[in-house]
């Protein structure tokens, strides 16, 4: 029997059903709104929800029922639903296709009889995954012909896309909690790498430091290190793992675990780097592809002689009396490629007021909305225009590279590491 009296009155509630049933973020409480707005539309005398997910033939699992006092909620409580073993719902369920019986009679030998028993027309509609029916909705009614046939194909359409609606809530939220997992995990890999940063910058005589680091995901490649050595002197280590994220940061916490496994004081640098390399090389890069860049300095503030050597890092830049110098005389293959590498030395005396400027790539290849690239010569005029302490010195760059980005995400891990010669 008709429950509207035109059209209108029925588009009225189908419109109003979908915004309350559009407000839903829990698929089961989604699922309790529509099928009550559905009882309504096209009313029976009882129902039930059976699927077959995670099953095999012949075994139909019952996910709702009329019959019970108390809903479960199947995809929280799945441990309480009942599974038959054969019978009328899994004949139903596996042969994958829509039924109508308007002469229908039960079994009394059904292991589904208590859900079927007075039943005399039935309605099957699958719901599809991949082509198959792993769920179905199933309307009874006390009296044979008790529904129009006609209204089977819209019905059946319209449990598709609802079916289709609610799965797709369900995957959402599974990703969700997937995602928010490995966001745990990635953040505590994030505290284990910085872990591995200098919580405080030593004071060094005649050198004032100051760092800055910033990782484009939860973990990064990039790492620095400050550390004492004989006589007074100070080894300054900079470098970057190639790729991002928990790769970069596994790969950043073994060679800055290699750099302080040094057997005896990490002097001079070609030293230092060719046998990280040798290591990396024979042990942790082979065949992956992995590569790092790599930037390793000895400071003598007695004299402010720094010693260097490079792994195919970008060259350290060094504020003079007005202009930028490059620390680019030496220069080798990044760690990790070719075990035999060699890494020639190359020193500079620092002066009073001389600003040591060593930078990750993230710096001069950070890019604009239209494409441009941040560049080193735009890096050395912000650092002649820039203030005299380290810290200022990095704010400027920071602001700088903020408008030029503008709102772009971060493309890769950003440090620097400045220190000022007084």
């Amino acid at each position: 029997m008709p429950l509207f009296e035109n059209w209108q009155d029925e588009l009225n509630f189908v419109d109003s059903l979908m915004k309350r049933v559009s407000l839903e973020s829990d698929p089961n409480e989604m699922v309790r709104t529509y099928v009550a707005g559905i009882r309504q539309i096209f009313p029976a005398d009882r129902w039930i929800s059976i699927s077959r997910r995670g099953l095999d033939p012949p075994y139909v699992r019952i996910t709702r029922s009329t019959l019970w006092q108390t809903q479960v909620d199947p995809w929280k409580e799945k441990a309480r639903l009942p599974i038959l073993d054969g019978g009328t719902l899994s004949d139903l369920l596996y042969r994958n296709q829509p039924c109508v019986e308007l002469d229908f009679h039960a079994d009394p030998s059904d292991p589904a009889y208590e859900h079927l028993a007075g039943a005399r027309s039935l309605m099957a509609l699958p719901q599809y995954d991949n082509g198959e029916s792993l769920n179905m909705a199933i309307s009874m009614w006390n009296q044979p012909g008790a529904f129009d046939p006609a209204r089977v194909p819209g019905m059946l359409w319209q449990a598709n896309l609802f079916g289709r609606a609610t799965h797709n809530m369900v995957l959402r939220q599974e990703l969700g909690a997937a995602y928010a997992a490995i966001d745990r995990e990635l953040q505590a890999v994030g505290a284990i790498q910085r872990s591995l940063l200098p919580t405080e910058l030593p004071v060094i005589p005649r050198l004032s430091l100051a760092a800055f680091y910033e990782t484009s995901q939860r973990a990064g490649g990039d790492f620095y290190d400050v550390f004492p050595l004989p006589d007074g002197q100070w080894g300054i280590l900079i470098g970057d793992v190639s790729g991002h994220g928990t790769p970069a940061a596994v790969m950043m916490a073994v060679t800055h675990t290699l750099a302080h496994s040094h057997p005896g004081p990490p002097v001079p640098p070609r030293d230092v780097l060719r046998r990280l390399n040798a290591i990396l090389c024979s042990r942790y890069t082979r065949g992956n592809g992995t590569f790092i860049t790599a930037f390793y300095a000895v400071f003598d503030p007695r004299n402010g002689e720094l010693r260097y050597a490079c792994a195919g890092h970008n060259p350290p830049r060094v504020r003079r009396a007005g202009a930028v110098l490059e620390l680019g005389e030496t220069g080798g293959l990044p760690l990790g490629v070719v075990a035999e590498s060699d890494y020639p030395e190359a020193s500079v005396a620092l002066r009073s007021g001389d600003v040591l400027f060593l930078y990750t790539d993230g710096i001069v290849e950070a890019f604009s909305a239209s494409g441009e690239m941040f560049d080193t010569p735009r890096l050395d005029r912000i650092l002649l225009a820039a203030g005299d302490e380290p810290e200022t010195i990095i704010s400027t760059v920071n602001c700088e590279l903020r408008v030029f980005v503008g709102d772009r995400p971060l493309s890769d891990d950003r440090t620097m590491l400045v220190g000022r010669v007084n």
